[in-house]
């Protein structure tokens, strides 16, 4: 009996990491956690170059903030969608950040092997301390630096109906 619930333990925990659940903004709107919490000042991230960054560097943009990982095979997949919306959201006042909390080594090599142009940061706090459980997950931040939507799970980006919904967030 203890193995089974222990199996199931490690099955439930596993189902929860990196998932593709392809869940669409509006689904998330009912998880926004930290609507109206502003950025932190604290500098927790850092470009592949080893300079601080910080999301109040962005103020008056919005941002669209997703966290992902090199071994994360839905973050991976989804990237070319998000350079499609990338293209179409960075004429509407958007930034696009990957942050992920590997090794800027390991994204960089990532970076060199993939046509992708984001900005890529690393992440030097803990994921969990930001409620990141699974990946990919993202938040939207508003021009005032509000955290107005977190999505979680790997979404089509340059889908009519998710750009619709970004362009719609206020500035």
């Amino acid at each position: 009996m203890k193995i089974k619930l222990m199996f199931l333990t490690v099955c439930l925990f596993l189902s929860g990491s990196c998932r593709d659940s392809g869940e669409k903004l509006k689904s998330n709107e009912k998880k926004q956690l930290g609507v109206s919490k502003t950025m932190k000042e604290k500098v927790l991230y850092e470009d592949l170059d080893g300079n601080a960054v910080s999301l109040s560097d962005f103020k008056g943009k919005r941002i669209l903030l997703n966290f992902w990982a090199t071994w994360c095979k839905p973050c991976v997949q989804e990237m070319p969608s998000l350079m499609k919306a990338k293209s179409v959201l960075e004429k509407e006042g958007f930034v696009v950040l990957l942050a992920s909390d590997e090794s800027l080594k390991t994204i960089r090599k990532f970076k060199q092997s993939v046509p992708h142009t984001f900005k890529y940061l690393r992440y030097k706090g803990g994921l969990a301390q930001l409620n990141v459980y699974a990946l990919p997950t993202t938040f939207i931040y508003n021009e005032a630096g509000e955290k107005v939507h977190e999505i979680i799970g790997a979404t089509a980006w340059d889908s009519p109906e998710i750009i619709k919904k970004l362009k719609a967030i206020p500035q």
